[in-house]
């Protein structure tokens, strides 16, 4: 009897943490992809654009935290459409702050 409910304890064991694996693996490549689409927004901008070392790290981590509240809202099924322009708010008061205004004005004609 020992050995069934040991057995028993095992497998239950097995099965919670194989459902935490899949979901730290499905966070893990969400991250991977706002990641690489940052760097290669960054990228593009920082041919176009001319940036700086400093202005390419800090447009890639507002690039960051503009993608990962995106991906946060579109799983949201209540997300109203003010929450998802105040997120581009937000970006577009940051790259204004990191770039210059000549920089800032080519951003928002590429933007367009």
């Amino acid at each position: 009897m020992k050995k069934i409910i040991t057995l028993a304890l095992f497998v239950f064991a097995m099965f919670i943490g194989n459902q935490t694996l899949t979901a730290q693996s499905n966070k893990l490549e969400d991250k991977l992809e706002i990641n690489g689409k940052a760097l290669e927004k960054t990228e593009t901008l920082g041919r176009s654009l001319k940036l700086y070392n400093n202005q390419k790290d800090e447009v890639y981590e507002a690039f960051k935290l503009y993608l990962n509240t995106e991906l946060s809202l579109s799983r949201n099924e209540n997300t109203l459409p003010a929450e998802i322009e105040k997120n581009k708010t937000r970006l577009e008061n940051k790259m204004k702050e990191i770039l210059t205004d000549e920089q800032f004005s080519k951003y928002k004609s590429l933007e367009e």
